[in-house]
């Protein structure tokens, strides 16, 4: 009886945790008008999220690339198509690993910068003083940021497609020995512009609002002490890691089950 009870309890906290991320998602989506009229606070924020984020983002694609046209080689060869490498590469990556790799590492790099900035600033008192003095915190602090989010992720997502497609070129071509024209016009033949490329970036933009959504919310919501910052922390990178991938499968099955 008590297990129920606890587990009635845990449903309605939970029911209640995604009662108040809508009033929240509403007041943000609410302000962000406002908030391209102070263009110059949303391009800090792109420099200090994306910039900030690129480099992890250009080295994990790169090697993600070299580990793809390996096992894509080994694999493709024995069937006598190893010519068919750059389609399959680019397709994965393009498709699957791109949008959703990029978004797992700007989740834990600049997902958990944003609740930690977020939650000392509340532990700071700083949201408060910006009440008091009648500014409005989602409009100046979240809003910015959030911009700043779905304009990086995007971005960062076709950078680590293109220098994973490098990637295993290197490897493929130079390294291996694959014909290198035949590497390059299977991939223009099989990779198409809108249904590859485009859901794509639709897929990046989807991640990047779902985890800019929880990074502030977990943020502004999270207890005033360094305890409670660090456990929004974590609950950024878990909740974010398990929304992209649920995400990814959802849209996945829509875009190309067809």
């Amino acid at each position: 009886m008590n297990a129920l009870m606890d587990l009635g309890a845990w449903t309605l906290e939970q029911i209640r945790h995604v009662g108040r991320m809508a009033i929240f998602a509403i007041q943000l989506f609410r302000e962000l008008p406002a908030s391209l009229s102070r263009f110059g606070l949303v391009v800090q924020q792109i420099h200090f999220i994306g910039n900030y984020s690129l480099l992890i983002i250009a080295v994990s694609g790169l090697f993600v690339g070299f580990v793809l046209a390996l096992q894509g080689y080994y694999i493709l060869v024995s069937y006598g198509s190893e010519q068919a490498l750059g389609v399959m590469v680019a397709l994965s990556l393009a498709r699957e690993l791109g949008p959703v790799v990029a978004a797992l590492l700007f989740a834990g790099r600049a997902g958990t910068s944003l609740t930690a900035e977020i939650g000392l600033m509340r532990a700071g008192e700083q949201v408060a003083a910006m009440e008091m003095m009648g500014v409005d915190p989602v409009r100046r602090v979240l809003a910015p940021r959030f911009l700043g989010v779905v304009i990086s992720l995007p971005l960062l997502a076709c950078i680590f497609t293109a220098v994973g497609i490098f990637g295993a070129w290197i490897v493929g071509v130079v390294m291996i020995g694959v014909d290198g024209g035949a590497f390059w016009s299977q991939m223009q033949a099989g990779v198409d512009v809108f249904s590859d490329v485009g859901n794509s970036v639709i897929k990046a933009v989807v991640f990047a609002v779902a985890v800019g959504l929880i990074s502030l919310y977990q943020g502004y919501n999270a207890r005033p002490t360094p305890e409670g910052v660090s456990r929004a922390t974590t609950r950024t990178v878990v909740i974010s890691s398990l929304m992209v991938l649920g995400l990814d499968f959802i849209m996945t099955a829509l875009m190309f089950s067809v």
